[in-house]
């Protein structure tokens, strides 16, 4: 009988969910009117058991903002804490309370997946640095400042694509599996399977070639750039930099681009720009909250300095008159800046800051520093390419482009210096079919929201960070 009982007890609790709604935490709380049956599922953020009256916040990632829900004492459980998985239902009402819109007022409360509060290592109502929460990629997302983190990252890849695509850009998905090394520094990761590196290296590859996690989708836009004028990528690059600074990840995302018919930088930089500002005027007008938490929190002047950013246009000054103001400049670098050197990111950060705090081109690099698919300037006596890099505040190299090298006998000279004609012979074959003056770009995504946030390591700016000696999960 008993049994029986409890059947329909479970039958009519089963009839009442399918009454009501349904409802993520974010919808609840900008809901404009009351509702009578509503159905809410999350994580407990808070838990506050008074005499008269139970508290909880529920938080179900869809908002920085948690969902308060107010319940009689009795539906209190013993396993209803902080960090449990729960389910509830009830009435959204107006809240009394001037922070909160609506509050659920519970009629059941199921705990759907408890959580062991001792050992979990997230602790009611502490803030957390991000060097701690680092260690537990399994649970970090379960922490505001990363789940902030994540709604904002999720929004910039939503604009980006927007980005292209209303300005007639085709995405194409280069491969992540490469045979060629796109920068020439040599810093890859090769592929072999768990057999070939067991077998001797004598025996054939996989592919029949060496074959490496790509660097850049650049060359393979250049392929298709040859048939769609404007494409875009948007995807994994990887770098087997033996780095555990602020600034290097070994996995991280990059946004390229490249343009046929451009025989101008000033056309890739306007695009880059033109990038830079919308993503980031679409990011604080959509995720207000979220960023304000960082600008709040983690980078107390980067709101308005981004404010200034969008509203000015960045400057442009060439690889040599940057050299020169490092040279008259009042500090010690560590590195001395020479014409024919490669930019540090202490000169990078010195050119920022010189220059008003505000992103900087830096155009016509010399000629032996930059990769062999760059425009040659033919100038002289200092040799340059038409290569550009774009820094801003604090984070330094952004954005790097170039004009590439569309003429055949200019590509052939140096591919053969460099002893490389033969593994880039389809590169050649675009320029005797149908070749056009083109260019592009690539963003480092992380970069970029290290950038608008402020914050320091770009570890913290990606679920789940890959860099040497450290691969969790």
């Amino acid at each position: 009988m008993l049994g029986a009982r409890g059947g329909w007890r479970a039958l009519r609790h089963c009839a009442s969910l399918s009454r009501a709604v349904r409802l993520r935490v974010r919808e609840a709380l900008g809901a404009r009117e009351p509702a009578e049956a509503v159905r809410v599922q999350g994580w407990v953020r808070s838990v506050r058991s008074q005499k008269e009256v139970l508290f909880l916040h529920i938080n179900d990632g869809s908002s920085l903002e948690s969902l308060q829900v107010v319940a009689d004492p009795s539906l209190e459980k013993r396993d209803l804490t902080f960090g449990s998985a729960v389910e509830v239902q009830g009435k959204l009402v107006k809240s009394p309370h001037k922070m909160q819109n609506m509050e659920l007022q519970a009629e059941t409360i199921h705990v759907v997946g408890p959580c062991d509060i001792w050992s979990f290592p997230l602790k009611m109502r502490e803030r957390h640095p991000l060097e701690y929460v680092r260690q537990f990629p399994h649970l970090r997302c379960r922490n505001n400042t990363l789940g902030a983190l994540l709604r904002i990252r999720s929004e910039a890849t939503a604009s980006i694509h927007s980005f292209f695509q209303d300005n007639g850009y085709v995405h194409i998905h280069t491969p992540i599996i490469t045979s060629n090394d796109c920068e020439g520094a040599g810093e890859l990761f090769q592929i072999e399977t768990s057999r070939e590196e067991k077998e001797s290296v004598e025996k054939s590859h996989f592919f029949n070639v060496p074959a490496f996690l790509t660097v850049s989708g650049q060359l393979h836009l250049e392929v298709m750039a040859g048939a769609f004028t404007h494409v875009f990528t948007f995807g994994p690059t990887f770098r087997a930099e033996n780095s555990q600074s602020r600034r290097h990840l070994a996995e991280f995302y990059m946004v390229e681009a490249e343009l046929s018919f451009t025989e101008s930088l000033q056309d890739i930089m306007q695009v880059m720009e033109e990038l830079f500002k919308t993503v980031t005027s679409t990011v604080l007008s959509k995720c207000p909250r979220d960023v304000e938490l960082f600008h709040k929190y983690i980078a107390p002047a980067q709101k308005g300095r981004l404010e200034q950013m969008l509203k000015h246009k960045f400057m442009i000054i060439s690889y040599s008159e940057a050299v020169e103001i490092l040279k008259q400049a009042p500090q010690t670098f560590t590195f001395k800046p020479e014409w024919g050197c490669d930019l540090q990111t202490e000169h990078e950060k010195y050119l920022v800051k010189h220059c008003g705090e505000v992103p900087v081109f830096v155009v016509n690099y010399p000629y032996d520093l930059k990769p062999f698919y760059m425009r040659d300037n033919e100038d002289g006596p200092q040799h340059t390419v038409a290569a550009v890099d774009l820094l801003v505040p604090g984070v330094g190299e952004l954005c790097g482009g170039s004009l590439r090298e569309e003429r055949l006998p200019f590509l052939e000279s140096r591919l053969q210096r460099l002893g490389l004609t033969d593994a880039y012979q389809w590169y050649l074959d675009l320029r005797k079919f149908g070749s056009v003056p083109h260019g592009g770009f690539g963003m480092g995504f992380e970069r970029y929201l290290q950038y608008i946030l402020g914050v320091d390591n770009i570890k913290d700016v990606i679920p789940f960070p890959r860099f040497s000696h450290s691969c969790l999960l």
